[in-house]
């Protein structure tokens, strides 16, 4: 048998780092986002070899141990490790003597789609399907949450967990205690026809470690520093109104409210944007955008761009004189999807 597993990536449209504690657990977060067509998939095919096998399929890379359990924690691959030993912590002995774990992505690590938090999805998904264990949605994405944040001790927000488990486009609410609530958004379908017609994802063929831009962002939080803190308000306001112009249809609106917001979110922490990127934000606003971010933390990765009218092709030539990559894609209502055969 092989259990396998499918979870998309997300694109954050609004709110973007309102998410981290301590901020949500002080003033509460609010974020917009809607899963795309790209996945982090995983696949599991038990053994009776003693060894667990790892092969990162897109990243060309592989490992073998021994399946002595907890697996060591030493910077080789530790997301899927923290995974491992997080199921086998709590759930017991695994019904075999081995296994080979698959996994693939369909962006780059560190590309601001959520594609560490949506592979950890995936990997506990197919684990699911493999051992029958007891996980709604919220259980699912809240142990993906603990497992990065408390396991393994990554710094990083909320949304990509609930973004992948749940799927569709959502507004959701974080709040101290871990508290997550998930909205999902029933939006008439040519509005989001129109708004994947306009939006372009360009990957700037540049990777980042969001780490250390979060751990700042989180420090101007606990240091009080009131324009960071402000920032995020302000971010948290975007949320809402990306919500009600999805809502409502006024679909125009959110090239401007993607622009308010990225001003607010450039004052959150140093290292959001950097000169190559703010060139390639404003070549893109003189082509016809409306506005515009990057997506995920900053620092580079992907930016979305809001095309109005017929602009999407001018900016997409534009696009090209900076080397890099547009996404095709399209908006998914699913979430994580796990199957065996």
């Amino acid at each position: 048998m092989i259990y396998r597993s499918k979870a998309p990536l997300r694109i954050g449209l609004a709110g973007g780092g309102t998410d981290v504690s301590p901020y949500s657990d002080l003033y509460g977060g609010a974020i917009l986002n809607a899963t795309v067509s790209l996945y982090a998939r995983a696949a599991i095919e038990p053994l009776d070899n003693g060894q667990v096998i790892f092969e990162c399929a897109d990243r060309r890379e592989f490992a073998t141990y021994d399946a002595v359990y907890p697996l060591p924690i030493d910077g080789n691959l530790d997301l899927l490790k923290g995974v491992i030993n997080r199921v086998y912590k709590d759930y017991g002995k695994f019904p075999s003597n081995g296994f080979k774990l698959t996994t693939f992505v369909d962006a780059p690590a560190g590309s601001g789609l959520g594609t560490s938090s949506t592979l950890v999805v995936a990997v506990l998904g197919a684990f699911a399907e493999w051992l029958k264990l007891p996980l709604g949605e919220y259980d699912l994405a809240h142990l993906a949450y603990s497992i990065e944040r408390e396991d393994l001790q990554q710094a990083g927000g909320k949304q990509d967990q609930y973004a992948a488990t749940f799927g569709g486009v959502n507004f959701m609410e974080f709040y101290k205690n871990d508290k997550v609530i998930v909205n999902p958004l029933r939006i008439k379908d040519v509005y989001l026809h129109e708004l994947e017609n306009n939006l372009v994802l360009f990957y700037t063929s540049t990777s980042r470690l969001s780490s250390s831009i979060i751990s700042e962002q989180q420090k101007n939080v606990t240091d009080k520093k009131d324009d960071s803190i402000e920032a995020m308000h302000h971010l948290k306001d975007q949320a809402v109104m990306m919500k009600e112009a999805l809502l409502r249809g006024s679909i125009d609106k959110i090239g401007e409210i993607l622009d308010y917001g990225f001003e607010y979110k450039k004052k959150m922490a140093k290292g959001i944007t950097n000169p190559q990127l703010d060139e390639i934000y404003e070549a893109a606003r003189k082509a016809g955008a409306s506005g515009g971010k990057i997506s995920g933390a900053g620092g580079g990765g992907f930016m979305i761009f809001y095309c109005p009218k017929n602009t999407r092709f001018a900016v997409v030539d534009v696009l090209k004189n900076f080397g890099g990559d547009v996404k095709r894609y399209s908006f998914t209502n699913n979430g994580i999807q796990t199957w065996s055969i």
